[in-house]
This record gives structure tokens, C-alpha cells and sequence, in this order.
């Protein structure tokens, strides 16, 4: 097995190789910077691939370097249309024009455990679009993906915010329901799981997809049954429409909102009756007074230079990841090497290493395995294109993702 010593002198010399400030890191073995690819991709986006020493092996690292200060480059939440709905990041990339891509935030991807019941697609922590709120995060029993580092919750994200400025924050659901009988807490937006006793509100964002999983598990087992006592209201104009004892499914239109409620969210809403007025008021609030332009679920790696306590060290898997550099105002994109073939993935502490080796102040790890996938666009085809090796060789749609842009 080579020494945390040893992948720590190699990552300083790829950093150098790069073009990167070493940081804390000291080289003092041969060099491993040979094996360093570097490309242009547009203006003020570039395209790195190295190899990385690792525990079990070798990694080979994709990285795309964006500099959020150039004139005409910026970053976007990459969104198929819906929150429950998938594509792949290449499809979604070169829909919206985007000259790089990487996948997003983990996701309902199956639900074996609840037999009968659609998997949503839809993923796990809070996200926002074009400055508004477009979900809000499931209970953290609820996640999908791998266990969780000591303090990680389904609240925390990255994004860009109003200034044009990257960072790590968490997003808070707050949102109220109001009728002529009282006030109502709102517990869940656009979810595919609500917490136990509550009330959660879909609006047109949500997509076509059935509602029922949402009633399923609890606040800290995602496996657990799925409750029988809901009720669906739905609102429309600002009056309840229409009354279900069922989650329901299909389109919501965009002047409806759709709240379905569990156990005693269930309970209040039964309360309500045809024509009675509803008002419905939500927002996502963090600790920085600067709202976000775009945001989407990622968990934490680093921050201040340093790795997050707690993190796995033991289990090598495709990873994609978010860097933060120059006080917010330059992004790295990271993805590796699928399963197949010599690349053996990185720990969740060997991914952060990678990361601070290349002057990342902070940084949040995506989803990974066969969702780890990382797209630019060909300067020669024009055509978004794969750039690492995927998991099975096959392109994995998935929920949301970061688009990178640039104009000139």
C-alpha cells in the first residue's frame, strides 16, 4: 500500500505540472506530471487529466478549471426541465449550450424497498433556479448514495451566488400554508420524500411523475414503509380545487399547487374544504445575506484548506466533485475514471487531498459511481463530449448537474 507521504509528494508535483500553487504540499519524489494532459476549452475554461497515486492503485483525474472573473463566463444549474426527470449530462450540456458539464446532487434512483412505488429521479438536497427556490431537501435518513461524514446534512450545497461569487453554504426550507382556519407549517418542496407529519407543496416544477413516494420512509429510515394515512389538496387560483385520500400523479399546471400531506399533515388537511382559500409562501434561506443565483445538493470536503474530519479513507470509488479557489471566483470541476480498466477511484479523503492539492480552498463532493460523469465541449466537433471513462461505459442520466458557460 504507498504511504500517505508518497500521495501526498505526487500531488504536489502533478499541482506543479499544472500550474498550480503547490500550497502546503512539498515535492521531493520523481516527478508524476508526465502524465498530465492540458487542453483549451473556451475563454477562461480549460481541461486538465493526471494520474494520481492512490491506496489501491492509480486514479486517473479529469478536471476543468473555470475562471468565474473572465468576461462572459459563468456557471448554471444543468436541469432537465423537471426535478423528477434524468438525462445525461452530455444530452443536457449540449441542450443548453454549455462548453462544460458535471453531474449533481445523489438521487432517488430505485426503490426496491418499497415494491408498487415509481422511483422519482429526483435528488436529494435543496436546489435553486435562476434565484427561486425549486426544491427543498429530503430528511437526511432519506438520502441516497454512501454513509454520510460526521456533521454532512441534505441541507448543505453548492452555488453561485448574486455577486457572481462560488460557495458552500446549507439552504433552509421556511414556508407557510394559510387558510381562514390558521397557519399551517410547510414542511417539503418539490420532494421526493417529507418528513414524518408533515405537509409538502409540488408546483410544475415537479414534473409528471407519481407523488406516492413521497409518503414513504421515515425521518431517519429510508426503507421504512410507506405510510397509509395521506391526503392530496389541490390548489388552484389561490382556492382548494380538488380533494384526494391518494398521492396523485401527472402534470401540475403552473398556476396550481399540489400540497399532499402525511400522518398529521394528512389530518390538517382533511380540515380543508372545496373553495376555501389558500395561500402558500415558501423561501430557501442560508447564513449569507447574498442570495443564490443557482444551487444544488454537494457535501462538504474542505473547508479552509482542510479536509473534513471523518472522511472514508478505506472505499475507492468514481468520484465527481466541486473545488472552490480565489475567494470564490475560480471553480474546479472533478470527475475520474469509472470502474473499469486500471483507474481505481478515489476514498472520499483521497478526493480531498486531490483537491487541496490543486488550491482549493473549499470543496464538496457530488454524486459518484456510474453518475460520475464529466462533459466539455469538442473545439474540433462542437458537440458536448465525455471526457473521463465511465462507470460500465455507459452514460448514466441523472437529475442535475453544474453547466459552465462562455460567451467569447
Amino acid at each position: 500500500m504507498r504511504s500517505a507521504a508518497g500521495v501526498t509528494a505526487a500531488l504536489a508535483l502533478i499541482a506543479v505540472g499544472l500550474g498550480v500553487g503547490p500550497g502546503t504540499y512539498r515535492a521531493s519524489a520523481a516527478s508524476a506530471a508526465s502524465t498530465v494532459v492540458r487542453e483549451p476549452v473556451a475563454q477562461g475554461v480549460d481541461y486538465q487529466a493526471f494520474t494520481v497515486p492512490t491506496s489501491q492503485g492509480s486514479a486517473r483525474v479529469h478536471v476543468v478549471t473555470v475562471d468565474l472573473d473572465r468576461p462572459g463566463v459563468a456557471a448554471d444549474l444543468l436541469h432537465p426541465g423537471a426535478v423528477a426527470a434524468r438525462e445525461t449530462v452530455s444530452r443536457m450540456g449540449e441542450d443548453a449550450g454549455a462548453v462544460a458539464a458535471i453531474n449533481g446532487d445523489f438521487f432517488n434512483i430505485t426503490e426496491e424497498q418499497h415494491p408498487g412505488v415509481q422511483a422519482t429521479g429526483a435528488p436529494c438536497g435543496p436546489a435553486v433556479l435562476d434565484g427561486l427556490p425549486l426544491k427543498g431537501a429530503v430528511p437526511d435518513g432519506q438520502r441516497f448514495g454512501g454513509p454520510k461524514p460526521v456533521g454532512d446534512t441534505d441541507e448543505d450545497v453548492f452555488g453561485v451566488d448574486a455577486d457572481g461569487t462560488a460557495r458552500m453554504d446549507r439552504l433552509v426550507l421556511h414556508g407557510h400554508i394559510r387558510t381562514l382556519q390558521g397557519t399551517l407549517a410547510l414542511g417539503g418542496l418539490n420532494q421526493y420524500a417529507l418528513p414524518v407529519d408533515s405537509i409538502g407543496a409540488f408546483t410544475s416544477q415537479w414534473g409528471a411523475v407519481s407523488r406516492a413516494r413521497a409518503a414513504c420512509g421515515t425521518d431517519d429510515h429510508r426503507g421504512a414503509p410507506c405510510t397509509s394515512e395521506t391526503y392530496e389538496v389541490t390548489v388552484r387560483h389561490g382556492h382548494v380545487e380538488t380533494l384526494s385520500d391518494t398521492p396523485g400523479t401527472g402534470p401540475i399546471d403552473p398556476d396550481t399547487t399540489v400540497l399532499l400531506g402525511r400522518e398529521a399533515g394528512a389530518r390538517a388537511l382533511r380540515e380543508l374544504a372545496p373553495g376555501t382559500p389558500v395561500e402558500v409562501d415558501y423561501h430557501l434561506s442560508s447564513t449569507n445575506p447574498v442570495p443564490y443565483t443557482f444551487a444544488l445538493g454537494a457535501y462538504p470536503l474542505l473547508r479552509d484548506h482542510q479536509p473534513l474530519a471523518g472522511l472514508d479513507n478505506t472505499t475507492a470509488e468514481p468520484r465527481s466533485a466541486i473545488g472552490i479557489a480565489d475567494g470564490g471566483h475560480t471553480l474546479r470541476l472533478l470527475s475520474t475514471d469509472g470502474r473499469e480498466g486500471t483507474s481505481s477511484g478515489l476514498t472520499l479523503s483521497e478526493l480531498a487531498e486531490v483537491l487541496r492539492s490543486l488550491d482549493c480552498a473549499q470543496a464538496s463532493y457530488l454524486d459518484g459511481g456510474g453518475s460520475a460523469t464529466l462533459a466539455t465541449r469538442d473545439t474540433d466537433t462542437g458537440r458536448v463530449t465525455v471526457r473521463n471513462s465511465l462507470a460500465h461505459q455507459q452514460e448514466r442520466p441523472v437529475p442535475n448537474g453544474i453547466a459552465i458557460f462562455s460567451s467569447r
